[in-house]
């Protein structure tokens, strides 16, 4: 298998790979129901088994970065929509490695947060900006394409539903249970990623 047909499966493997990682870790949290922890609570210092999480974290922002790369070649020079899937996968990495230090978003001390913790809020951002931008950015570009128009309306409609996700999410009108919608809208947009991916496993190799 050629490095370009590897980076492209890791557009598919990275986010089968991180929701099996928030799945196991979700089950395997104790104390509190999976809808109420938060993906990012999963990998902090009070999670169960935060290692899990943080690999998931890895796992997925490698995969993206290796994607991202490969749609460079099948894009147009300048293209936005790869360097956001790359930023975003960047994103993924450093949201794992500086790990928040409470498991909940809310409760006692946690007003006291670490550095690590405010690097990581600072970086969470970043990935969800850019989670929620590469399909627009991409749909745009897939259009202007023959062989990527097929699937340039799904991913604008997978990021639209993952954008209403994040905002419900966002908004905290789902209490108590902002974990699942904040699962949904990272799904959706993991699930956009995955389209491409598919797409383009299935066009001749150039």
């Amino acid at each position: 298998m050629g490095l370009g047909k590897l980076a492209a499966w890791g557009g598919i493997a990275g986010p089968l790979l991180f929701t099996a990682g928030w799945v196991v870790s979700s089950l395997r949290q104790a104390g509190h129901p999976a809808a109420e922890v938060q993906l990012s609570g999963l990998a902090s210092e009070e999670a169960t088994d935060p290692q899990v999480m943080i690999a998931a974290f890895t796992m997925l922002g490698a995969c993206s970065i290796g994607f991202g790369a490969r749609l460079r070649t099948v894009s147009r020079p300048g293209a936005a929509g790869p360097w956001l899937v790359m930023a975003g996968g960047a994103a993924a990495i450093a949201t794992g490695a500086f790990r928040r230090d409470r498991l909940l978003l809310s409760g006692p001390g946690v007003s006291d947060e670490s550095w690590h913790n405010q690097v990581h809020d600072a970086v969470s951002v970043i990935a969800y900006a850019s989670m929620l931008a590469a399909p627009v950015a991409l749909a745009r570009q897939f259009r202007a394409s023959p062989q990527w128009a097929t699937i340039a309306r799904p991913v604008l409609v997978l990021d639209l539903a993952s954008a209403v996700a994040m905002a419900t999410f966002a908004s905290q009108v789902a209490q108590p249970w902002n974990g699942a919608v904040q699962r949904a809208a990272v799904t959706l947009a993991l699930a956009a990623e995955a389209l491409a991916a598919v797409r383009m496993l299935t066009l001749p190799e150039s």
